[in-house]
């Protein structure tokens, strides 16, 4: 009795050895692979991020990386399944749930891409570029006055994101605000943005501001 117990517990240490082996081994897999993408070498990004996936099929951030490596060859609905995966094995992924977004966003599933991007942002306060894609995506539904507040957000962390103050003024241009929408379009440029001033020269000058009108 004994000698089956001492065997079962050699097993189980080789278990627990070879299992610990096996994610660093995935481990090593995902940072050669994000070294790869890092330097947009996507076909040797896929490869490590497909190993590290063979090593351990359970690696929600390999399933997301590969993902990313996929969007650089621009396969967008496998980039979109990867992301699935990530999400089903973790579903608190926050960029996964905003590259999702920005894939159905580029699909032309604006609906969709609100969704990603409004759980981006319930698992992170801070990410901006969910609350700017938000606001692109509201734009096309047309939701002017939610894709505005989404702008205001993001001035609000950063008062000088020109991005933030150029969509917030086109916006406001296009849902009638066209006083606000032009100062909004002239602090971008003055921040930096020189295609505001075209914006500004096509939409801005048909009128005068006289007594706030």
């Amino acid at each position: 009795m004994k000698k089956i117990n001492l065997s079962f517990s050699i097993f189980v240490l080789l278990l627990l050895f070879f299992g610990k082996a096996q994610s660093q081994s995935a481990i090593a897999y995902l940072e050669s692979g994000n070294k790869f993408y890092e330097s947009k070498d996507y076909k040797e990004a896929f490869l490590s991020f497909n190993k590290a996936i063979e090593t351990d099929p359970s690696y929600a951030t390999a399933y997301y990386m590969r993902g990313n490596a996929k969007r650089g060859f621009e396969d967008l609905h496998g980039a979109m399944k990867d992301y699935n995966r990530a999400l089903e094995l973790n579903e608190n992924m926050a960029d996964a749930y905003f590259q999702r977004g920005d894939v159905k966003f580029h699909l032309q599933d604006y609906y969709g891409a609100v969704g990603d991007f409004s759980k981006a942002i319930q698992l992170d306060k801070n990410h901006v570029e969910a609350y700017y894609k938000r606001g692109m995506a509201r734009q096309q539904l047309e939701a002017y006055e939610d894709a505005i507040n989404d702008c205001s957000k993001i001035i609000e962390f950063n008062p000088k994101n020109l991005d933030a103050y150029f969509l917030r003024g086109v916006l406001r241009i296009e849902h009638g605000q066209l006083e606000a929408g032009c100062l909004d379009l002239s602090k971008a440029g003055e921040l930096g943005d020189i295609k505001a001033y075209e914006v500004i020269r096509e939409r801005c000058n048909q009128r005068c501001f006289i007594n706030g009108e």
